[in-house]
């Protein structure tokens, strides 16, 4: 996976326009997005594939106790909003109950 940084700033004796910085950071922000998209897209194939295995051998689509491990990893890494989308991914993952 690449790594992503932003332009850095303007020194103190290059002041830059700050229409073209926003320009340049949201260029960051959408080379961001993509990847997240694309993180998002592996991440539901792989979720689908397990619960596939899991039904297959005879056990539940879903473990609710690696679920929370998963919340609990959003929640730590990016707050209560983590946790939100930590659940939103494990229920795109699993599709319909």
């Amino acid at each position: 996976m690449t790594t992503l940084t932003a332009p850095p700033a303007a020194g103190p004796t290059a002041p830059e326009d700050p229409t073209e910085r926003i320009g340049e950071l949201r260029g960051v922000i959408d080379a961001c997005d993509a990847e997240i998209i694309e993180l998002v897209r592996r991440r539901l194939e792989v979720s689908q594939e397990i619960g596939a295995l899991r039904a297959a051998s005879g056990g539940t689509r879903l473990s609710l106790s690696r679920e929370q491990q998963v919340l609990s990893r959003f929640r730590t890494e990016l707050g209560p909003d983590g946790a939100a989308l930590g659940m939103m991914l494990l229920r795109q993952g699993r599709g319909h109950l």
